[in-house]
């Protein structure tokens, strides 16, 4: 148990630290926002490649953070039911959750992912609008590494489970346990 507890720990640092590294691109999103409209309407020109970056970015980060996003519990979830069931009752709607739901979603993303990805590789692919930005490949590995952290993080969320389905959800620190929740809002913290 010690093992999961370790790979649980492991994984949600990975996502961690690449969910803090890439949410500053929000910052950036907003700066470029900015920098493209005063660029439009104050002095009546667009740079193609600025708004092609804007896009970028946002793809980016959205596709870069969706693993951190789960293990904050950020995505949509069902609250009327989840919130107030019991632990246990979590640790089961989760796990099968991610079996039959999260980690399917992320094979066939890869599945049908990697062709393309492969191609922009391949022809080296740029932007499609004249002008635009080139390196469009690198962008296109981002549907890869979506499906790598979410499936990483939905893993960490299966074991997470079979911790607390197995009374060993003390082997795991209190940022990633279940009720770490309830806590946070009985304290007013964030």
């Amino acid at each position: 148990m010690r093992v999961l507890a370790m790979i649980v720990r492991s994984i949600s640092a990975l996502n961690t630290l690449i969910g803090n590294i890439f949410s500053w691109l929000s910052l950036a999103i907003v700066l470029l926002c900015f920098t493209i409209v005063v660029q439009r309407y104050l002095f009546s020109t667009s740079i193609l490649w600025m708004r092609d970056l804007y896009v970028w970015l946002n793809g980016a980060l959205f596709t870069a953070v969706a693993g951190f996003a789960l293990l904050r519990g950020d995505h949509v979830r069902v609250d009327i039911f989840y919130r107030p069931a019991s632990l246990r009752t979590k640790a089961i709607i989760d796990l099968v959750g991610v079996i039959i739901f999260l980690l399917p979603f992320c094979y066939m993303t890869w599945v049908y992912g990697w062709p393309f990805v492969v191609r922009s590789w391949r022809i080296y692919e740029a932007s499609p609008n004249v002008g635009g930005m080139p390196f469009y490949y690198l962008l296109k590995t981002f549907i890869l590494g979506f499906a790598v952290l979410l499936a990483l993080q939905g893993i960490a969320m299966a074991l997470r489970s079979i911790l607390v389905l197995a009374g060993q959800e003390d082997l795991l620190p209190k940022s990633l346990r279940y009720d770490r929740g309830e806590e946070e809002a009985s304290t007013g913290a964030v």
